[in-house]
C-alpha cells in the first residue's frame, strides 16, 4: 500500500482460484492474518478452458463475480485497462475505489498484506518480521525456481533432457529442505513467514497432484521425513486448512491441461490426512497465536 492505496478494511478485493499455487498464497496470508472481513473474495471455475477463468457461482466452491456479476475474469483486465494485452491470471488484487487492479503477481500481493494490513487484521501475526525479512526473501527466492516452477518445467517437459534436469533439481531442493525441516520449525526459523506460504502451495499440491500428472514421482511429500510433518504443521495453522480445496485444485489440473492429460480423467487419491498430529511444536519457542 501506498499513498494511492492505502489500506482500508472493505475497500479491496481478491479474484482468485482454489486451485491455483500463487492465488493460493494470498488466500492464505488473508486467512492467517485475520482479513476475511476486511478483504473479500470471488472465487473461479476450477477449470480453465479457451476463454480463460469464468464464473460459475452454480458449481460447489466456486462463486459469482461479487462485485460486477461478470461472466469471465477477462473483463476485470479490460475493465482495468481496455487495451490489455497480458495474460488473464489469478490472483488479482482489486481497488473497488478506484475500479482496478492494484496488482496481479502474488509475491507483491502477499508482501502488502502482511506488512501494509497488520493494523486492520483480526489477527496479531507478522509473517514478514522486518528483522527477518532479508532471510524470508532469500528462501522465496530459493525454492522458486527448483520448487515452485520445478514442478511445471517437470511436467510441461517435452523431451527427456529438460524434464531430467527438472526432476533433478526438484528433489535434489526438497531434500535440502527436508534435512533442513530436521532442525527448525520453519523454513526461515521458529516462526511462521511468508516463506512458508510460498512452500506449502506447492507441497499441499504435491501429491494429489505433481506426482502423477507432472511426474514428479520420485518421492512423495507423505514419504520425506520432515516435509511430510512439517506440511501438517502449516496445514493446521488457525484458518489454513479452509483454504485447501482438493476437489478444485485436481478438476484443474486433470481438466485444464489436454496436452498432458487429454482425455481429462481426474486421478484417484492419495488419501492423505493434513490433520495429523506432527509434534513440531518441540522445534519452535514461538507458535503461532491462535
Amino acid at each position: 500500500p501506498d499513498e494511492r492505496f492505502e489500506a482500508e478494511a472493505g475497500r479491496y478485493h481478491l479474484y482468485v482460484s482454489y486451485a491455483c499455487p500463487w492465488a493460493h498464497r494470498t488466500l492464505l496470508v488473508r486467512a492467517l492474518m485475520g482479513l476475511e472481513d476486511a478483504i473479500g473474495v470471488s472465487v473461479v471455475d476450477p477449470y480453465r478452458g479457451d476463454d480463460g477463468w469464468q464464473f460459475t457461482p452454480d458449481k460447489a466452491g466456486c462463486t459469482e463475480d461479487k462485485l460486477y456479476g461478470s461472466d469471465y475474469l477477462r473483463e476485470r483486465y479490460v475493465e482495468a485497462d481496455p487495451e490489455a494485452t497480458c495474460r488473464v491470471t489469478v490472483p488479482v488484487l482489486w481497488d473497488t475505489t478506484e475500479e482496478t487492479i492494484v496488482n496481479n503477481e502474488s509475491r507483491e500481493i502477499i508482501r502488502m498484506l502482511t506488512t501494509g494490513f497488520r493494523e486492520i487484521a483480526e489477527r496479531d501475526i507478522d509473517l514478514a518480521p522486518e528483522a527477518n525479512r532479508e532471510r524470508i526473501d532469500e528462501v522465496i527466492t530459493d525454492i522458486y525456481e527448483p520448487i515452485n516452477n520445478g514442478v511445471y518445467k517437470a511436467g510441461f517437459a517435452t523431451d527427456q533432457e529438460p524434464y531430467d534436469a527438472a526432476i533433478d533439481e526438484l528433489f535434489d531442493a526438497l531434500d535440502h529442505y527436508d534435512e533442513l525441516l530436521a532442525d527448525q520449525r520453519f523454513l526461515a526459523g521458529d516462526q511462521l513467514t511468508e516463506a512458508d506460504i510460498c512452500m506449502f502451495t506447492t507441497l499441499i499440491r504435491f501429491d494429489h497432484v505433481y506426482h502423477t500428472h507432472f511426474m514428479c514421482n520420485v518421492q512423495y511429500i507423505h514419504q520425506y521425513d520432515n516435509l511430510w510433518p512439517y506440511l501438517r504443521d502449516v496445514y493446521q495453522q488457525p484458518g489454513v486448512a479452509d483454504t485447501v480445496d482438493i476437489d478444485h485444485i485436481k478438476e484443474h489440473y486433470y481438466t485444464t491441461h489436454p496436452d498432458v492429460t487429454p482425455h481429462g480423467i481426474v486421478a484417484r487419491g492419495p488419501e492423505l490426512d493434513f490433520g495429523a498430529t506432527h509434534d513440531r511444536e518441540r522445534l519452535s519457542s514461538a507458535a503461532t497465536p491462535q
